[in-house]
């Protein structure tokens, strides 16, 4: 399978690495719009683009993909706004599209865990819940789009909760979101309930990249002759 990259920041590198292992090659590697727009040939000669760009550009990149009928997987987060927009597209083009927060294995077996803890603690409203999600000082995005994906299955089960705030603005009614940028971290989210007298956490600490970009693989392995929109919970069975 030849794979197109799209961003060449700290996880296109990760990827250019790990497609050898899984057995395929790279049809090219694009970094910015003036390279989409000036080599269709070599996106026409990719089986799949994978992308971790910038929100930005990201969709319109998602765009270019449909319109030339070559599947996409997209790991970038902040543009899910123009979701609504790129599911038409897809429909008319009877495209495939990717998408994840989080390609993470752990991560996606977590939001599933988030959500049924959920469920069981909104019988207890004596506790406090809240998230905290720690990154590398280059993420351009806070919170994180796990952050955010991990308060969005916790609406949907806590009933006293109606949307989430960035810490430390505290809104009343809203699960408020910490996030934090340093070193050189791959990813560490926490979910914490606390009351008077106790607190319980479910927390995933990524070691490196490694697996992120070994995640948005095999969903490039899983995507290709399928039609239509699909996330992890797809690729998974969840």
């Amino acid at each position: 399978m030849k794979i197109l990259i799209s961003g060449y920041g700290k996880m296109g590198r990760e990827i250019e690495a790990a497609i050898p292992q899984r057995g395929h090659t790279i049809a090219g590697i694009f970094d910015n719009t003036s390279d989409w727009e000036n080599n269709a040939s070599i996106l026409n000669q990719a089986d799949v683009v994978i992308d971790f760009s910038i929100p930005e550009v990201a969709a319109d990149n998602i765009f270019r993909c449909l319109d030339a009928e070559i599947p996409v997987v997209c790991g970038t987060t902040a543009w899910i706004d123009r979701l609504p927009a790129i599911t038409e597209r897809c429909r008319k083009k009877r495209g495939s599209l990717f998408y994840a927060p989080n390609f993470s294995i752990g991560v996606n077996i977590l939001f599933e865990i988030n959500k049924r803890l959920a469920q069981l603690m909104n019988q207890h409203p004596e506790f406090e819940v809240s998230i905290e999600e720690t990154h590398h000082v280059k993420k351009l995005d806070a919170p994180s789009g796990t952050a955010i994906a991990l308060t969005e299955g916790m609406l949907t089960m806590l009933q006293t909760k109606k949307g989430w705030c960035k810490s430390p603005d505290i809104e009343e009614g809203k699960i408020p979101v910490t996030s934090i940028r340093e070193g050189d971290i791959p990813g560490i989210h926490k979910v914490i309930y606390s009351s008077q007298n106790e607190e319980l956490s479910l927390i995933h600490h990524a070691f490196s990249r490694q697996g992120f970009a070994l995640g948005a693989i095999t969903a490039a392995e899983w995507v290709i002759n399928k039609k239509g929109i699909f996330t992890m919970r797809d690729l998974l069975q969840l």
